[in-house]
């Protein structure tokens, strides 16, 4: 029997094969690659048989999906991998967790949450006030591409062993949820199925954006994607301050493609990312979160 996260892994695998997520066009190229750039071509088609032939999934040809479809996609499997494995953590970090699927287009954001939520007083001050709106911009809420969240406790659970708190102390402890606080950001997932230079500094910026406009505890922040070429996920993955890590979606693959049809600088800086534990596979995040 497999374990869990390995389980879960493949099932993640096998969902971006089933979704056309993950696809090959009539010429062999594959859909996470960049058609103008032959050593992207190589690795992700790579990656792609290495899944095909030892893991036995199937691939669709198909010569064009968009690539937002493409994006929504990624975000939604990425979630799905999450719910699949994260909330199983509870003898490493217990508690209820809700892991969702934002984007741009959900009424919930960042000020939904205990950190952030002075950020809603702030917006509604800034509407109207042009001036004021002019000065700081609107950069301040940010709309993850996928957020785990920890629901508060009743007193009855945090008491449940022995009395913790009674009525006259921790009246503004944020898990407590007879304070009447927002549930706690845990970690926000930017999902991004490539990275091009724009896309990845996206990523950064909400990132500074989560760092710099909370009160109280930082969530995780963490980039998990399927981007092929070395040096793109160099470029987010690299240095330190912003983001926790990059995760990519078949790390291990990855690895092989790039030791067999890549060049030696992609090997070299493919080597600095992992063993600088920038760079992990995604079977690395749920265990990374329960931190």
């Amino acid at each position: 029997m497999d374990a869990l996260i390995a389980a879960a892994r493949h099932q993640f695998h096998k969902r971006l094969f089933e979704t056309n997520t993950l696809t090959l066009t009539t010429s062999g190229v594959a859909s996470n690659a960049d058609t103008s750039s032959r050593p992207s071509k190589a690795i992700s088609r790579k990656v792609v048989d290495i899944l095909v032939d030892e893991q036995h999934h199937e691939v669709a040809v198909i010569d064009k999906v968009s690539g937002q479809t493409l994006g929504k996609q990624f975000e939604k499997l990425t979630m799905e991998f999450l719910r699949d494995t994260f909330p199983q953590m509870q003898s490493l970090r217990p508690g209820k967790w809700t892991i969702l699927q934002l984007g741009n287009n959900n009424r919930l954001k960042t000020s939904d949450f205990a950190q952030y939520e002075h950020l809603a007083y702030l917006n509604a001050l800034t509407e109207q006030n042009a001036q004021l709106a002019a000065a700081l911009g609107n950069d301040y809420l940010v709309a993850p591409d996928v957020v785990i969240y920890r629901d508060l406790c009743e007193d009855e659970e945090i008491n449940e062993s022995r009395k913790i708190v009674d009525d006259t102390v921790s009246k503004m402890a944020d898990i407590r949820k007879r304070n009447g606080g927002k549930p706690i950001l845990h970690a926000s997932i930017s999902a991004k199925y490539t990275m091009r230079s724009d896309r990845a500094q996206n990523s950064r910026t909400e990132a500074l954006n989560l760092i710099r406009n909370r009160k109280g505890h930082l969530p995780h922040i963490v980039v998990v994607t399927a981007e092929p070429m070395p040096g793109r996920l160099a470029s987010l993955a690299l240095g330190t301050g912003d983001i926790d890590c990059v995760y990519h979606f078949a790390l291990y693959e990855l690895i092989r493609a790039v030791k067999e049809v890549g060049s030696e600088d992609a090997i070299e800086i493919l080597n600095t990312l992992v063993q600088g534990k920038r760079l992990k596979d995604i079977s690395d995040l749920p265990l990374d979160l329960s931190v």
